[in-house]
């Protein structure tokens, strides 16, 4: 078990030993409340083929679990769609929101470990921002992560992930990931 009474995550403490005093020299704040931090990250796995089969979301959850280190909850349908075979409430993903310690965790297991495994990476893009400074990505395969053990995977699912900032635009979002050192190729 962690002992979060002392812990400090790698990049919470960068953020506050070196992060904020580059943020508030490159945008000139004048209040420490006015650099932009991390607020959340979401991770989320649909599950196209939970139509046919329900168990399909039992082990997306499992896997989106192992890879947060929290418990994932599973999505339901909201409405019936007689096209797609969904009936209202079918479970049809899982998704898990991450804040504090374990965020910072996240974020610091993606940029150095499970990014460098993605084949042919060339970076992530640098334009998928949404206008009010939060950032959404998506990855092929969730077996890049090390807590997935490959031989004992159902499926290869894709998994998307989203990070929430306080940052009021994209320029400043975009700045303050950069100095996380998230790998952007434009």
């Amino acid at each position: 078990m962690l002992d979060t009474t002392d812990y400090t995550p790698r990049l919470r403490a960068l953020y506050d030993a070196e992060i904020k005093a580059k943020m508030r020299e490159e945008f000139g704040y004048k209040n420490d409340m006015q650099i932009p931090r991390l607020d959340k990250i979401v991770l989320n796995m649909g599950v196209g083929k939970a139509v046919q089969d329900t168990k399909k979301v039992k082990f997306a959850q499992e896997d989106l679990t192992k890879i947060a280190g929290q418990h994932a909850v599973t999505t339901r349908a909201k409405k019936s769609v007689a096209g797609f075979r969904v009936r209202e409430d079918m479970p049809l993903g899982t998704k898990v929101t991450l804040r504090a310690a374990r965020m910072y965790d996240f974020l610091d297991r993606l940029v150095t470990v499970a990014l460098p495994r993605v084949r042919d990476f060339r970076g992530v893009n640098g334009k998928s921002f949404d206008g009010r400074g939060n950032y959404a990505m998506g990855l092929k395969e969730h077996i890049v992560f090390p807590e997935i053990e490959y031989d004992k995977v159902d499926e290869v699912r894709g998994l998307d992930i989203i990070i929430c900032t306080t940052a009021p635009t994209d320029a400043e979002a975009k700045a303050l990931l950069k100095h996380f050192n998230m790998p952007f190729n434009s």
